[in-house]
C-alpha cells in the first residue's frame, strides 16, 4: 500500500491504495460468503444449526469475541435479480433499526467497488445508538449466475484516511463481515444464504451483540417483501 498522504495535521489515504485495498478484502469475503453458502461442499464446516424448517436455517459460528450467523432462505416465486436489488448495505440497514439517520454511497471505486457511510442516531437501539459504520460494498456474478454481495467496516485507520468526521462523537462501530450469496433454482426462485458479524464497539455486552447479530441474519424476510414490490428484476439499480 502506498505511503499517506499529508493533509495538514492528519493525514488521508490516496484512491488508489484504497481501491487496492478493498479489492483484496473483499475478495477475502467473498470467499467466506462463498464458503459459508456451503457451495464448495464443506459441509458444517463450524457451523452449528440453531433451527431448521419451511425453507429456513439459522446458524452461528464462534469466531472471535463475537459469533458469526448465518440464515439461509429458499425464496419461492422470487428471482436472483429481483432480491439483489434490494440485497445492498443501504437497504438492510434500513432494516436493521428505524434510527438509521444517514446511508449514502462516499465514493464509487469501480462499477461494482462502493465506499458508503451509515449512521444511526439517538432513537436507534443501545446497540446502534450514536453509531456510524464505515463500509465496503462489492457486487459479483460468478460463472454460474450466482450473485454475490460482500459488505464489511473498512479498517479504522483506512477510514479515518477518508477524511470523514465523526458527526456528534458517533463511535465508529465495525462490522466485520456480511453479505449475501444468491443462488438460482427453478420457476423463478432463489436460495438466499446471509452471514454477519457486527461489533458495535463501546460499552455493550457480548451476549446483546451476539443477540442482535442473530437478529440481523432474520431480515431476509423483510427484504423479500421488498424484493416483491420490485416493479422489475431486469430495472438497472445502483451498486
Amino acid at each position: 500500500m502506498n505511503s499517506p498522504t499529508s493533509c495538514g495535521r492528519t493525514w488521508c489515504i490516496s484512491e488508489d491504495s484504497l481501491r487496492r485495498y478493498v479489492q483484496f478484502a473483499s475478495e477475502s469475503c467473498i470467499q467466506e460468503l462463498l464458503s459459508a453458502s456451503d457451495r464448495f461442499g464443506n459441509g458444517n464446516d463450524g457451523w452449528k444449526v440453531l433451527t431448521l424448517g419451511n425453507g429456513v436455517e439459522m446458524s452461528k459460528r464462534r469466531s472471535g469475541s463475537f459469533h458469526t450467523f448465518r440464515s439461509r432462505w429458499i425464496l419461492r416465486s422470487v428471482s436472483p435479480k429481483q432480491f439483489i436489488m434490494v440485497a445492498n448495505a443501504i437497504d438492510a440497514a434500513k432494516q436493521w433499526d428505524t434510527g438509521l439517520m444517514e446511508a449514502r454511497y462516499i465514493k464509487d471505486l469501480e462499477d461494482n467497488l462502493s465506499i458508503i457511510r451509515l449512521r444511526f442516531g439517538e432513537n436507534s437501539r443501545p446497540v446502534f445508538k450514536n453509531r456510524e459504520f464505515i463500509v465496503y460494498e462489492r457486487r459479483e456474478t460468478m460463472e454460474d449466475g450466482t450473485m454475490v454481495v460482500a459488505i464489511a467496516s473498512l479498517p479504522k485507520e483506512i477510514a479515518a484516511g477518508l477524511q470523514l468526521p465523526k458527526q456528534n462523537n458517533a463511535i465508529r462501530g465495525l462490522l466485520l463481515q456480511s453479505g449475501w450469496v444468491v443462488e438460482k433454482l427453478e420457476h423463478d426462485s432463489c436460495m438466499v444464504t446471509y452471514v454477519v458479524q457486527l461489533d458495535p464497539a463501546g460499552w455493550v455486552p457480548k451476549w446483546l451483540v451476539n443477540r442482535l447479530n442473530m437478529k440481523l441474519v432474520m431480515i431476509i424476510e423483510k427484504l423479500r417483501k421488498l424484493a416483491l414490490a420490485c416493479p422489475t428484476a431486469d430495472t438497472d439499480h445502483h451498486l
